[in-house]
Formats: structure tokens, sequence, C-alpha cells
């Protein structure tokens, strides 16, 4: 077997990602299992080594050798893309790959409340997709993006580690810029993105103190602006951004983040019963009620809101898996697995 014919292993049988790891053999997950490929076929060293490497440029190879880590897209026979990743373990070299879908899922299919659109028309503000990896924040982000492109005559620009979906300019133009090869580092890329006649601005991730705070100046300074963050929930994503600043300046930022905040939109991606996964969300919006408790830093009090306001939109983590699993969607233990109050399933009967 060779890099090629496990890529195309892994699009074949529909897997979201691929795991290479010396003393196993290759690895699919497939609707969010680990499922190996032959057990018999246990990796050595030298053929994972071989495998990641071929992947690789000379300059790629000896930023991978020098830094222990490397991020980098890649695409096979030009029909399917891949988010590599390739690091060290135990002085082996290791590979995770992303199985990319090249056609663009829209906001119905990936079931995203039709409110959301009202987010995307939006001229400014900060909308945040968050969870944790593989919850399918690329694939939400990538849709919302597909649907301004097709209905708003925006500029685009997007900073992505790597670049994952390819758009194609419909009534928007967009431009794609990747870490390493198109700017050295998220802040860096932002800090010019206000010479580049930006309506809106995706980043990839907000990884660090210098990327959050130039994203939060650049939704107030009038942009659309879409973001990522690997928190489990709308009140911990408020409470991630304002941790990072030092303690003199986290009272500006909760004044800045009750201003440009739209909308927090929190998921995680869960077993069907059927087969296959959906995403099970949280959504907060950025109303009065919401924005004074982000000022008077009652973050605690969020959920409450949240649960309170479906007429606003909102809705909990735990409204929404109640009702995937009144759907027959998901199953009981899949429900209370990632309720905060799992006992509320305990009372209900699906008829």
């Amino acid at each position: 077997m060779n890099i090629k014919e496990l890529l195309r292993k892994a699009v074949e049988e529909k897997a979201s990602d691929l795991h290479l790891v010396v003393g196993l053999p290759p690895i699919l997950r497939l609707d969010g299992e680990l499922v190996p490929i032959k057990k018999e076929n246990v990796l050595l060293q030298k053929e994972v080594e071989q495998m990641a490497f071929s992947l690789l440029s000379e300059t790629q190879k000896e930023k991978f050798v020098r830094k222990k880590d490397l991020d980098l897209g890649f695409s096979l026979d030009d029909k399917s893309r891949f988010r590599i990743n390739l690091r060290y373990e135990r002085g082996n070299v290791s590979l995770a790959a992303r199985v990319i879908n090249e056609r663009l899922a829209s906001l119905e299919e990936i079931g995203m409340p039709k409110i959301i659109t009202s987010l995307l028309d939006l001229d400014q503000g900060l909308v945040l997709v968050t969870g944790p990896t593989g919850c399918g924040k690329s694939v939400t982000l990538a849709a919302m993006i597909n649907y301004i492109n097709k209905n708003r005559r925006c500029n685009i620009i997007t900073l992505e580690d790597p670049i994952e979906f390819i758009f194609k300019s419909e009534k928007s133009v967009i431009t794609q810029r990747q870490l390493g090869s198109d700017m050295l580092s998220f802040s860096s890329g932002l800090k010019h993105i206000l010479r580049q006649d930006p309506d809106v601005v995706m980043v990839g991730e907000m990884r660090d103190l210098e990327t959050i705070g130039t994203t939060i100046t650049l939704a107030e300074t009038g942009h659309l602006v879409l973001a990522t963050l690997h928190t489990y929930s709308a009140a911990q994503t408020v409470d991630r951004i304002i941790d990072i600043f030092p303690p003199h300046q986290q009272n500006q930022v909760r004044m800045q983040l009750s201003m440009v905040l739209a909308a927090v939109i929190s998921q995680r991606l869960l077993p069907r019963i059927a087969g296959g996964r959906v995403a099970a969300r949280e959504i907060m919006f950025n109303t009065p009620a919401v924005a004074n408790l982000i000022r008077e830093n009652k973050i605690a009090q969020l959920r409450t809101v949240i649960e309170t306001s479906s007429k606003e939109g909102m809705i909990s983590l735990d409204q929404h898996l109640k009702k995937l699993y009144e759907e027959k969607i998901i199953s009981k233990e899949v429900a209370q697995a990632q309720m905060n109050n799992p006992e509320m399933l305990d009372k209900f009967k699906i008829l």
C-alpha cells in the first residue's frame, strides 16, 4: 500500500479521517468510530516516514524535520482534497489526513436553522463557530461563505491553515490565503487586511491573544467576521476570549465583545440511529440581555438566557439534544452523554 491508495480508500469508504501510526495498521474514522484497515498490516517506521515524506516538497520536508509539526493541504488526482497533519511521536513520524468533501454543502443540508441567514446578511459583527476537533466547524464556515457568495456582492477574504474548500467566485469576489505560503501568521494576515477592502473576513482559527484582539477590532471597524474557537459552549467561548487577555484589559474586552459579537454557534457531531452523524448545536444571539451579562461579567447566567430565548432563535445544547431524541435521530444514551442535565430525558418517553 502507498499513501495515495490509502487516501483513495478513505474517500471510497466515506471516512472523515485517515490515521497512520507506527506499530498499528492504517486506521479510518467512519461515522466517528476508528476502524483499522486489515489488522494484520502493521505499519513499520520506514513505511510511515516514506508515505509522509512523499507528500512533501524539499522545503516542506526541511520545515517538518526542524519544527516537528506540519499542516498542509493535498489534492489527489485533482479530485479529492485532504487537510494533512504530520508530527513526531516517540521519535516516529505520524500522519492524520482529514478528507474534505469537494462539494460545498448548503446551510440546509447541514441542518442549520434558517434564522442563521440573518447573521450572514449583516454588514458587520463577529460570528463564532465553536466546538471540539472534528465537529464540522470547517464545513459550517464553508456553507456560510457559500451562502454569502451566492447571495451578496462582497469582497470575501479567508485566512486558513491550510486551505480546505476551494471557492469559486459567484456574486462575491473570494480571496483565499494560506498560512505559511501566503501569510506568516493569522495575526500578521489580519494586520494588513484593512488595506485589501474586505467586506467579509473568515479566520480559520483564533489561536492566540494577538489574533483574537485583531479579529475583535476588525469586527468593530465595520466588517462581518466569521471565525472558529475550540470551545464547547457559548458561555465557555465568551470566557475563553476574555480570559486570554491580561486582567487590566479584560473590562475593555468585555465592552468590545458585548458590542461586536453577533452570535455563537457551538456544535458537536453525534452518531445517528440510522447511521451517519448529525450536528447538535447551541445557538446564542447577542441580544440586549446577552450583551448586558457579558458587560457585567455574569457569564454563568448566559445558559439561562439561551434556554428562555427560543423566540429570538436561540437554543441550548440540551434543548437541541432533546429535540433530536424526540425525532428519533439520536439514541437516549447518546443524548444523555452530551447533556448538562441528562436527567431531563428520564421523564420523557417517545410515543
